[in-house]
């Protein structure tokens, strides 16, 4: 049962008809007080919310009732729905508890596409299960462990993967995040369809727009013709945004009305477009963090983050090691034509203690290179030992007298080192010293700091 709360018969009606043609009984409630005599005889499987029962538009009314219903039923999703739609107000219905915030005009396929991803997430059994069970269920060809903490999220892919809640993985760099999105398109109703991956991080602020929405011939100087942006090719699909977090403030806002609102305009055109996506979203940045900061905008993470998936280090699940040894050695007979590669177990053992920074990327490319250069088929620790990098020492932080430098003249200093440190390479330099790629630019510019606009 679906209870609808919306003191506007014509609203009440209107919602009744689109639930009930697409097959779930509804029940009405014009205000608190029906909606607890509602909630008194069933519990619904999904509340629609309106945010104002008042002359009020303030949308208090709806966020009372709606920390009430939580207080009562707080697993009960609730989606919702206002015709005075703010920034603050979903930031703060999304604190309260929403599970999504739908403004008025509505489109009826995103409404039932909402309520029906509620339902799901709310309903699912999420009790333990093996790897030979997941795959029996899911298609996972490309992702190798049987770690505990890999099959959780192995899980909750199967878990979330039928529905078309927005995804936020999180990890460190080579964590695997961009093949846990496609397990996601892969085992979703959308696996037919496109999954268009996009790099925030390698696209700057002046073609976020051309790239991700299209523009119209004659938009700018070089715009010789039509070109489709990357959301439009994925309609109907998914669409992986990488590296969310090195995503500028003004792309960010341009961004969230398209995830808020479904449509966008190409670059040049005066016509909105409307998109059926399903968005994934990936970083290695801490979001929340980066809220507090005032560095990424609060409503676009709510937006985002419907479910997140935490991926752990390759450290936190060293028993995987030997597992992903094996899985890139079996393809390296293949590929260079040398059936006889090994690798002995004293070996494997000893793989499992290192710390790899770089995770399952690092290991793969340690295990390649030693491979092409050791003239033998087994490999040994003494082989691998050659291609560990040195872990850095520890020294303790010389920092100038005071009144030798100022904080500007500082900053250029580190700057130029870890540009020097990482040959060029924007992206790096910028995750070294903790900042968004905007960040860094902009500071390149104001030194006058030589960089390749391609990085």
């Amino acid at each position: 049962m679906i209870l609808i709360i919306d003191d506007d018969t014509a609203i009440q009606t209107s919602l009744s008809l689109l639930f009930r043609k697409a097959g779930y009984r509804v029940r009405v409630a014009d205000g608190p007080f029906e909606t607890n005599e509602v909630l008194d005889q069933e519990t619904p499987a999904l509340i629609v919310l309106d945010m104002n029962f008042s002359i009020d538009t303030s949308g208090n009314d709806g966020l009372r009732l709606l920390r009430r219903i939580r207080e009562r039923l707080p697993v009960v999703p609730v989606i919702l729905l206002t015709g005075w739609g703010t920034i603050e107000l979903a930031v703060d219905g999304m604190k309260a508890g929403a599970s999504d915030f739908i403004t008025k005009p509505w489109q009826n396929d995103y409404l039932l596409q909402a309520a029906e991803t509620a339902i799901k997430l709310a309903g699912t059994d999420t009790r333990s299960v093996s790897r030979r069970q997941l795959d029996e269920q899911f298609q996972f060809d490309n992702i190798v462990g049987n770690d505990p903490k890999l099959l959780d999220v192995l899980t909750t892919v199967g878990r979330i993967a039928p529905t078309d809640a927005p995804v936020l993985i999180t990890g460190e760099s080579g964590t695997g995040k961009e093949l846990i999105a496609e397990a996601v398109h892969q085992n979703s109703r959308r696996k037919r369809q496109p999954f268009v991956k996009v790099n925030l991080g390698g696209i700057s602020e002046t073609l976020f727009e051309s790239e991700l929405f299209g523009h119209v011939r004659g938009a700018f100087t070089d715009a010789k013709a039509d070109r489709v942006g990357r959301f439009e090719l994925a309609n109907k699909g998914s669409i992986f945004l990488d590296e969310i977090g090195d995503l500028a403030p003004a792309s960010q806002v341009k961004l969230l009305r398209v995830l808020q609102d479904r449509t966008f305009e190409p670059l040049g055109s005066s016509k909105p477009k409307t998109v059926d996506v399903r968005v994934i979203c990936a970083t290695n940045r801490d979001l929340e963090a980066m809220v507090a900061q005032g560095t990424f905008r609060e409503d676009l993470f709510y937006r985002i983050n419907l479910i997140t998936v935490p991926l752990p280090a390759l450290r936190q699940r060293p028993n995987d090691i030997p597992t992903l040894v094996r899985f890139f050695l079996d393809n390296l007979k293949v590929l260079y034509n040398r059936p006889d590669l090994r690798v002995s177990d004293e070996t494997l053992d000893w793989l499992k203690t290192l710390p790899l920074p770089g995770n399952i990327r690092q290991l793969k490319n340690l295990v390649e290179r030693t491979a092409l250069l050791v003239p033998g088929n087994e490999l040994t620790v003494a082989d691998f030992e050659k291609y560990v990098p040195p872990a850095a020492p520890k020294v303790a932080m010389q920092l100038p007298q005071v009144g030798s430098l100022t904080l500007d003249q500082m900053e250029q200093q580190m700057i130029q080192q870890a540009m020097a440190f990482h040959q060029n390479r924007v992206g790096k330099v910028a995750r070294s010293l903790g900042i968004t790629r905007f960040a860094l630019y902009r500071r390149l510019d104001k030194f006058g700091i030589a960089y390749s606009a391609d990085e």
